[in-house]
């Protein structure tokens, strides 16, 4: 089976703030001020994990991966790490939007990373451990 990234490398769930009392009374207030529909939202995501105080996203540029490289970085390696190697614009683009999609944690890349991992280690499997596709008879 192929390697796991760990979950909290994925995790999109705020997390419960630790407010001051200060802070809790000015939240309520907040809440208790917002329209019927705002509030709806709220409480759909939950009261205790909605964060009126949250600063905004970083850029895109400064976001990082697992390993404190940026986008621009990782993109700089791997395509240094295939040498004079002659690469289209169509390559290129798939690398940058894998490279975009785990550093900003969308699902559909870990799915890709993921089968991209089973699918190599499967290729390194002698091939008598190998399961082939049969379709059913009809």
């Amino acid at each position: 089976m192929a390697p796991r990234i760990p979950a909290e490398l994925f995790e999109t769930r705020p997390e419960i703030q630790n407010l001051t009392p200060e802070q809790e009374a000015l939240k309520r207030q907040i809440y208790e001020k917002m329209r019927p529909s705002r509030r709806k939202f709220i409480d759909r995501i939950g009261y205790e994990h909605w964060d009126p105080f949250q600063e905004p996203n970083h850029p895109l540029d400064m976001r990082v991966d697992a390993g404190m490289r940026t986008t621009q970085q990782l993109m700089t390696a791997f395509l240094q790490s295939l040498g004079n190697e002659e690469i289209s614009e169509i390559y290129r683009k798939g690398a940058l939007d894998c490279a975009m999609g785990l550093i900003t944690k969308d699902e559909k890349y870990r799915g890709v990373f993921d089968f991209c991992l089973w699918y190599y280690e499967s290729l390194q499997k002698p091939k008598t451990q190998l399961s082939h596709y049969t379709p059913p008879s009809k």
